[in-house]
């Protein structure tokens, strides 16, 4: 990004366009990110042109990315995004300031770009988080540049217009946070109140989303609509369950017993060897990872719920059916399923005999009646059978 004190800002009142006709990228291009964009944001391909006039218009955003208590997952799942791509996100659409991991300076330096660009940016600047901010102990479990986590979060927040907090470590407190969360490990909005919060919940998340988010920021001058966690209903507005390629297995009874048994080898739902997906709500059957290549349910492995708060704790054992999470109840209706199919087909074979025999004796008692010919035997009167 830069190795200088500076950080590295654009030619005073240089927009996005201005910055794309520099770099030499074609008109065709352009719209063709806007377009894919604005499909990945739910708006569909006709909004292209209204974010592409924008993103023109625009300066491109200032961006401060901070890691805190965390495993550097998020930012290695930034760098594999497929379209719109990495160098979509860094070269085009922000300017990034600052980020432990992507950027040239170090140490000294870092720091000192790093609170050039906030000061030069006050109020106007994009924080993205990736980490938990462990508190206890008074947050000595993660320091930098001799300071706490904690308190370098709260003045970046100081001076942001918006907050990402990428990663379920930003999120909750992820892995960190799980019983008994020896360091005391809390999420973004635990610790910042005061300002717009935007959740891309995951471990990791899937990429693209982020990307999607701050074009749809640029566009319309506010963060995606989020649901109560804080995540972009773009992204996170419906279940993994609704949207598995499997969801025809489970709804046909044909499970996945154990790795690598018949129905894995057919493709059949991993719900009975751990699968998170009926509560979870994550876009990855849609973007998936790896410029779309795969994500984990198609690759053969079960969702772990790793979008849910804490799920750590609430969705472990991974390996094993649904834990009993309140509101859901899947694990005992799934055990009834059969039983209630078989009970319910031996009820309506009964009923449906039941009526057929009501039914002919009332057609029997309208027939005539068919009296026997003179001299024929004494047989009694007969009714015509149907």
């Amino acid at each position: 990004m830069h190795g200088s004190t500076h950080p590295s800002h654009l030619i005073p009142g240089q927009t996005i366009g201005d910055r794309l006709l520099e770099r030499g990228v074609s008109r065709r291009d352009f719209i063709a990110f806007c377009r894919n964009t604005a499909i990945l944001l739910g708006l569909g391909s006709a909004a292209g042109p209204r974010i592409a006039r924008a993103l023109q218009a625009v300066r491109r955003p200032t961006v401060i990315w901070l890691e805190l208590q965390e495993c550097t997952g998020c930012v290695e799942s930034i760098l594999r995004s497929g379209d719109p791509t990495i160098g979509n996100l860094l070269l085009d659409v922000i300017s990034l300031d600052y980020s432990d991991t992507l950027m040239a300076a170090a140490g000294h330096q870092a720091e000192q770009a790093k609170d050039a660009s906030m000061k030069a940016n006050m109020g106007k600047y994009v924080l993205v988080v990736t980490g938990s901010v462990p508190l206890e102990e008074n947050g000595i479990y993660t320091m930098i540049a001799g300071r706490t986590a904690k308190s370098i979060l709260e003045e970046a927040a100081e001076g942001a217009a918006a907050i990402v907090a990428l990663g379920a470590c930003a999120h909750w407190g992820s892995v960190q946070a799980a019983r008994p969360n020896p360091t005391g490990a809390v999420g973004v909005r635990d610790i910042i109140k005061n300002r717009p919060i935007l959740t891309i919940a995951g471990c990791p998340p899937v990429p693209e989303v982020i990307t999607a988010s701050l074009v749809h920021y640029l566009t319309f001058g506010k963060l995606p609509e989020a649901d109560g966690e804080g995540r972009p209903l773009f992204a996170y507005g419906a279940r993994i369950h609704d949207q598995c390629p499997r969801r025809g297995h489970f709804d046909a009874g044909q499970f996945v017993h154990h790795f690598d048994d018949a129905g894995a080898r057919q493709g059949w739902c991993l719900y009975e060897v751990g699968c998170k997906g009926p509560q979870t709500f994550s876009p990855c059957p849609i973007f998936m990872w790896n410029e779309k290549t795969s994500w984990p349910i198609g690759a053969g492995h079960p969702c772990i719920g790793c979008t849910e708060p804490h799920f750590w704790d609430t969705m472990s054992p991974f390996y094993h059916r649904l834990p009993g999470v309140a509101g859901y109840g899947i694990e005992r209706d799934i055990d009834r399923i059969g039983a209630t199919l078989a009970g319910l087909t031996v009820a309506g074979i009964a009923t449906h005999a039941t009526l057929t025999a009501v039914q002919k004796a009332r057609r029997r008692r309208e027939l005539p009646v068919i009296q026997s010919p003179p001299g024929g035997g004494g047989m009694p009167p007969q009714r015509e059978e149907v």
